[in-house]
């Protein structure tokens, strides 16, 4: 056989133990686990407080944009990193990418900014 016959069936073999053992600890988990409800244990659970109101509460949406902002200007710094570390290999060219790069990122942020959302109104 040639070596990438003999490759996939190595990662044919690996994926169905793979699978396997997932599948004998989801059943193990079901067969062990205790199954016993109670009103206690059907409760919302909020850091040990008691809830107070209903579960389906209104959240501003600015929270989200927040977060999501947040998430995009993350993943800029991790591909930042690898970028400077190769920076004189890559030379003209990989500085004039990372340019464009920070130049769509920075639109990217215009937009929320000229909406108002990284505006935080706290009224006490």
């Amino acid at each position: 056989m040639s070596t990438h016959v003999t490759n996939l069936i190595s990662i044919i073999i690996f994926m169905l133990i793979g699978s396997g053992f997932v599948l004998v600890m989801y059943g193990l988990v079901r067969l062990i686990a205790p199954t016993a409800t109670s009103h206690e244990k059907l409760e919302p659970y909020e850091c040990g407080e008691t809830v107070v109101g209903q579960p389906w509460v209104h959240i501003n949406i600015r929270y989200y944009i927040f977060a999501m902002l947040f998430l995009i200007f993350d993943i800029e710094t991790v591909f930042l990193f690898p970028w400077a570390i190769v920076f004189k290999k890559l030379a003209l060219f990989g500085l004039i990418e990372m340019v464009v790069f920070i130049f769509i990122l920075l639109v990217g942020l215009a937009y929320p900014w000229k909406k108002g959302v990284l505006r935080w109104d706290v009224t006490i």
